[in-house]
């Protein structure tokens, strides 16, 4: 920067003696460091923090835990497994600002792209932002219940944002969706090397919008009903056709500061196990994924036994082989057995007899996901004679083993929702189940007349109050 201003004031002469305030900041601005990056040049970013942070890291640490998934067996995850500390404001405290964060460049990409913005007819990079902004927004939601957002991402104009009622912020989480697959739908120019998800294909991410819509509306089961199950099924029939449409992040590499987090986390610090409460489910069914989901101990599966297992840093319980071999995994924001669990559950709702046929669908394209063969004989064998009198009940249990590990958020979710399947750790019964997260330590010292009072006041806070959705009650006005 230095020789370049050597260089003008040579070339110029002593007529720079003569430029404006104006031009001399001009010409002394670091041209390196952008102030005003492009719309399309902010989405890789924003994608990798989407994958990285909000779907691959201590949330669904966390949720495996608790749905357990997994065991904790060491330090933090030890803690969480016992429901010690689990309501404390410094828990969450870095994932809640990074949603925060990643929200707030996702926000920076739809002002360039608003009709008043400097990009207007940057539909792509618009669509793809609100696409999104849906799902961290769905995480933030589903995580913490009430949160701000129509007051949220404002700077200094509103330093201390309302909380927004979760029955407000899903309305709003559909009509994102909905200007999404519009904005997706037009004409635009793309920078496929942008976009570390479907490589600039449109078409890929509207079939992703469509059935991300579907998942929010089933998530509604408890509050709408049969008509949460319609507007699904209305939804996902232009969702994904194959699990070639799978909303994957799969951009990881084999380095030490590129590898897929679980891997990372496995490998730095081995705080999980394999939950003994998943295992026997997969058990007694004489599941084939067994020996695609989990380690072996001198030649045996030894799951940890949630809530009570001796903690250790590996060698003495089965961890997950899905991660061990995943260095460059793929993380899932949704798949297609995902989506296929849904149609089979949202028909089963409307009496629909072909749901057995799309629940099928469902587990054979999970088998497909890990590799493992055999699908129809598991089917036929092990989940039909199950099925009489306990559809729903097998069907959200399936769903619950087919997301193991990296679709922790997810199945935490499900259970939230339906209580399917039954868990194992005492510590719920003596502590109590964790229904959600507790608020951030920086809201609480930042922002302490908006947060939920209750949150301020209950130090079974977690265990006490479930999101409206799971059968809550609304915590702010």
């Amino acid at each position: 920067m230095k020789t370049l201003k050597i260089l003008l004031v040579t070339a110029l002469g002593l007529s720079l003696f003569a430029c404006s305030d104006e031009k001399m900041d001009e010409i002394d601005m670091e041209r390196n460091d952008a102030l005003n990056m492009e719309a399309g040049s902010i989405l890789p970013d924003a994608i990798l923090k989407t994958a990285f942070e909000t779907t691959g890291c201590d949330i669904a640490w966390y949720a495996t835990v608790y749905i357990e998934h997994s065991a904790g067996t060491w330090a933090q995850s030890a803690v969480a497994d016992k429901r010690q500390a689990q309501n404390d404001a410094s828990l969450m405290n870095n994932n809640w600002n990074g949603l925060y964060d990643v929200m707030n460049e996702l926000k920076d990409i739809l002002t360039k792209t608003a009709p008043d913005g400097t990009e207007p007819e940057n539909y792509w990079a618009r669509g793809i932002a609100q696409v999104l902004t849906a799902y961290n927004l769905a995480v933030a939601t589903d995580m913490w219940g009430e949160v701000p957002w129509t007051e949220a991402l404002m700077g200094a104009e509103i330093l201390q944002p309302k909380y927004d009622k979760q029955s407000e912020l899903y309305p709003k989480i559909q009509a994102m969706l909905d200007d999404a697959i519009v904005n997706l739908g037009k004409t635009v120019n793309k920078i496929p090397s942008a976009d570390y998800i479907y490589g600039g294909d449109q078409n890929a991410w509207i079939k992703a919008a469509w059935s991300l819509k579907a998942r929010y509306a089933l998530r509604l089961s408890k509050i709408n009903g049969a008509a949460a199950a319609t507007e699904a099924l209305n939804y996902l029939a232009n969702g994904f056709q194959s699990s070639d449409d799978n909303f994957l992040f799969d951009a990881f590499e084999a380095t030490a500061s590129g590898e897929n987090p679980w891997y990372q986390f496995l490998n730095d610090r081995t705080h999980l196990s394999a939950g003994q409460t998943l295992f026997n489910l997969m058990n007694e069914r004489n599941d084939p994924r067994i020996a695609a989901y989990f380690t072996q101990i001198e030649d045996a599966y030894n799951p940890a036994p949630n809530g009570t297992a001796v903690e250790n840093q590996g060698g003495t319980y089965s961890t997950s082989l899905i991660t061990e071999n995943g260095r460059t995994a793929p993380i899932p924001l949704m798949t297609y057995h995902e989506l296929k669990f849904i149609e089979a559950e949202a028909k089963l709702m409307k009496g629909d007899a072909s749901w057995a046929y799309s629940f099928g669908e469902a587990i054979a394209a999970n088998f497909a996901f890990h590799g493992v063969e055999g699908a129809e004989d598991y089917i036929l064998n092990e989940v039909a004679p199950r099925i009489p009198g306990n559809e729903l009940k097998e069907l959200i249990t399936q769903k619950y083993i087919a997301f193991y590990e990296f679709e922790a958020i997810e199945a935490y979710n499900d259970y939230r929702r339906t209580g399917i399947p039954t868990m194992h750790n005492p510590n719920n019964a003596t502590k109590g189940f964790v229904n959600r997260f507790p608020f951030a330590l920086s809201e609480v010292s930042s922002n302490p007349d908006n947060v939920p009072s209750q949150y301020l006041g209950d130090e079974n806070f977690v265990y006490n109050y479930k999101v409206w959705w799971a059968g809550g009650t609304e915590l702010v006005p």
